[in-house]
């Protein structure tokens, strides 16, 4: 008879940690919907819900854009910087040029909001190709790069609108951040969309394979015939595209874009991959996880909000979670090894 191996289950047996490793995010998301609710029963009204969901589809699609990234072991420090240089550039060409950059409505000349989307998702895959570029050709280290590109993006940003902001957008504009289809917010159907498309392209095609299989084992992928260089290139792409497409969405909401726009959003959306499950060795993840770990982070920091807990101890905590998921994710990763 053979010999159970150490800390697999048995064949009847649940393997229990297997269990929570797979499900903890998602268990840990309606505890906290729970706890929030005793402690505050504003928290799960409706208006509070919406909000809450607003507010996650933002980073929520940074956070997809990132989970490629982490997928090939890589990181990207630079969303929150990039965010905001896109988010201007799309405010300057729905307003017309810097002329009317306080106009309010319909004042500008502007170009419309089509325009204003094309230009901020632009300038997102032209900043996410730079780094790209940088990294594999240049073999900068991910984090020197992306931590050199949240500088640069940032100062574009000042440098671009003198520091100031653009506000005052028409209608059409707008729509794409305050408007509703149903009682569903805009941007909460673009973020889940999103979602939707990114789990069937890296559940389901072979470019999503290959994204697993670099983040897994970069030198055997290499081996196999797949041009790895290339595979890491174009998920920086994948990133500034929804760093794009998240500036866009952003400025809509606030009717207003600036150059501090995503401060922290680095912090914030790195934190909901890796609770997600996704491993910050690569190879490991799915959109579905992040998905529910951007919705874990917007109920814990709403949660605080609403709970009177500095904006200082909140951060804290966020800290916190990132050290306590890393760590747990190297115990699994050790885990697995040994079983």
């Amino acid at each position: 008879m053979a010999e159970a191996r150490p800390g697999a289950a048995s064949d009847n047996g649940v393997d229990l940690f297997g269990f929570l490793a797979r499900f903890a995010p998602l268990i840990f998301l309606f505890v906290l919907m729970a706890i929030f609710s005793l402690l505050e029963p504003r928290f799960l009204s409706s208006i509070n819900l919406f909000n809450v969901m607003r507010q996650v589809s933002i980073t929520g699609l940074l956070a997809i854009g990132m989970t490629f990234v982490i997928l090939t072991a890589g990181i990207d420090l630079s969303v929150g910087s990039l965010l905001a240089f896109a988010g201007l550039v799309a405010a300057a060409v729905a307003k017309g040029g810097m002329q009317d950059r306080f106009t309010v409505g319909e004042g500008g000349v502007g170009y419309g909001w089509e325009l204003a989307a094309l230009a901020a998702i632009l300038v997102g895959v032209v900043g996410g190709l730079i780094q790209g570029v940088s990294i594999t050709r240049l073999k900068v280290p991910p984090f020197v790069v992306t931590l050199g590109g949240m500088s640069v993006f940032r100062g574009a940003a000042l440098l671009f609108a003198a520091g100031g902001p653009i506000s005052g957008f028409e209608p059409g504009f707008t729509w794409w951040g305050q408007g509703k289809i149903g009682p569903v917010p805009v941007p909460v159907i673009i973020f889940l969309v999103c979602g939707l498309i990114a789990h069937i392209v890296l559940r389901y095609t072979r470019y999503g394979r290959q994204i697993y299989a670099v983040g897994g084992n970069p030198e055997a992928a290499r081996l196999s015939g797949l041009n790895v260089t290339w595979i890491i290139c174009s998920v920086y792409v994948i990133m500034g595209f929804f760093a794009g497409l998240g500036s866009f969405v952003l400025a809509a909401r606030l009717n207003s874009a600036e150059a501090v726009a995503g401060t922290g959003y680095e912090l914030t959306v790195i934190a909901s991959v890796v609770i997600g499950g996704t491993s910050l060795f690569g190879g490991v993840g799915t959109i579905f996880g992040t998905i529910v770990g951007s919705f874990l982070i917007g109920v814990l920091l709403n949660g605080l909000v609403i709970m009177n807990v500095s904006s200082y101890i909140q951060q804290i905590i966020i800290g916190v979670i990132i050290v306590l998921a890393v760590a747990f994710d190297t115990f699994a990763k050790s885990r697995r090894k040994r079983v």
